[in-house]
């Protein structure tokens, strides 16, 4: 019997389902991640045989109620759904964060880096009635962002190989922040990299299948890997969110 831990990084593999099935289209956020994450492992029976899951973490933060209270409160109710049936074992909480950034004005080139603005007509800018055409135009926004989540999952993939509480582990995510642990785990235990989108697998975290003591794996979601693993409505008393 091969015990597989499974560790979600929850808000890449959120953007990542939003990007492949759009933002504003149902039927693929009521993610049951124990029923996707049993699919991948039997996918790779060959390489893992026995396999079972073991214990699925999921690592999250709650967004601001203040800035999206719609928002806040269905994720609360995602987030109760998936422990009162058991799609998850545990939730590790990072936080999310609300503040006021000053940065310089840009657009994007084709490559999605930043160019930044300088004056031209019809807004320039002037100083004693001279043009200054290498002046920055500072823009003041509000931002919001999760913090926690990949330290989250690096810890509980380190602590638990260290402890010997499973044989292989899933880790759903294509942060490459998280290439020293999951290169770590690999030469523990037997490992699964899921990428949660349609694009490149990050670099830092691809491998050889041989590499430390085998038997790694790699897999990148799809757009029906979401809508085909969803939860029953209702899922531990909790209901589906209109528009999930």
């Amino acid at each position: 019997m091969v015990r597989v831990t499974v560790l979600v990084d929850a808000y890449n593999l959120y953007y990542a389902g939003r990007k492949l099935c759009g933002r504003g289209v149902p039927g693929w956020r009521w993610l049951d991640i124990r029923s996707l994450a049993q699919t991948l492992v039997a996918e790779h029976a060959a390489d893992w045989p026995g396999a079972r899951i073991d214990r699925v973490v999921y690592c999250t933060a709650r967004i601001s109620g203040a800035a999206n209270p719609s928002g806040a409160a269905d994720q609360d109710v995602y987030l109760k759904a998936l422990l009162a049936s058991g799609s998850v074992d545990h939730i590790e909480y990072g936080i999310y964060i609300s503040k006021v950034i000053k940065r310089p004005l840009a657009t994007e080139n084709h490559q999605r880096r930043p160019v930044i603005v300088r004056p031209q007509w019809p807004v320039t800018v002037q100083r004693n009635g001279l043009a200054v055409p290498d002046a920055t135009f500072m823009a003041s926004v509000a931002t919001y962002e999760e913090k926690g989540s990949d330290v989250n999952v690096a810890a509980h993939l380190l602590v638990d190989v260290l402890a010997g509480g499973f044989d292989a582990a899933v880790v759903i995510s294509n942060d490459s922040d998280l290439r020293w642990p999951v290169q770590e785990a690999r030469r523990r235990v037997p490992v699964g990299t899921v990428n949660p989108g349609s694009g490149y697998t990050a670099g830092q975290l691809s491998g050889s299948p041989g590499a430390g003591v085998g038997r790694h794996w790699w897999r990148t979601l799809q757009a029906p890997d979401f809508a085909g693993h969803q939860l029953p409505d209702p899922a531990g008393g909790h209901r589906r969110p209109a528009g999930w």
